[in-house]
C-alpha cells in the first residue's frame, strides 16, 4: 500500500489556552487527510452521496506522542490497511518534520445514506486496494 500525504498548518484556532494543538482538532486533521486521500484516488464523497453511500467513523484509536503548536506545518500521512465489503481500516499519523506526533487506527464502515450499512461498490473496493 502506498502512502498519501497532506500538508497541515497550525492555526490560532486548533489551540488552547497552554498554546498546544487541543486534542480534539486532530480529529479534524485525520479527516481532511482521508477526505484528501480519496480525492487524489478520484473518490468523491458527493459523488458517493449521489450513489446512496456514504462512510462514518466506526471506531478509531488514537496516541497522543507529542505536543505541536501554532504555526507550524504538520503532515497527515494517510495508509490503507485493509478493505473489505464494508469497511476500510486506515493508519494515519501526524508528523512535524520526521518527528511523530500522534497516530490513529481508524476503521470506516460503509453506510447508505438511508441508513443501515451498506457495500462498497466493487471499482471503489479495487481504487481503495490499490491505494
Amino acid at each position: 500500500m502506498t502512502q498519501h500525504s497532506f500538508p497541515v498548518r497550525i492555526y490560532y484556532e486548533d489551540t488552547d489556552f497552554s498554546g498546544n494543538v487541543y486534542h480534539a482538532a486532530y480529529l479534524k486533521f485525520f479527516e481532511r487527510g482521508r477526505t484528501e486521500f480519496l480525492r487524489d484516488i478520484g473518490v468523491s464523497h458527493t459523488e458517493l452521496a449521489k450513489d446512496g453511500i456514504a462512510f462514518a467513523v466506526r471506531t478509531m484509536e488514537i496516541d497522543f506522542k507529542a505536543a505541536s503548536h501554532i504555526d507550524e506545518q504538520l503532515l497527515v500521512i494517510t495508509e490503507v490497511v485493509e478493505v473489505t465489503g464494508t469497511r476500510l481500516v486506515l493508519d494515519q499519523t501526524i508528523l512535524r518534520e520526521e518527528q511523530l506526533l500522534t497516530k490513529a487506527r481508524v476503521v470506516v464502515a460503509a453506510i447508505k445514506t438511508s441508513g443501515g450499512p451498506a457495500r462498497l461498490p466493487v471499482e471503489l473496493r479495487a481504487r481503495l486496494a490499490g491505494a
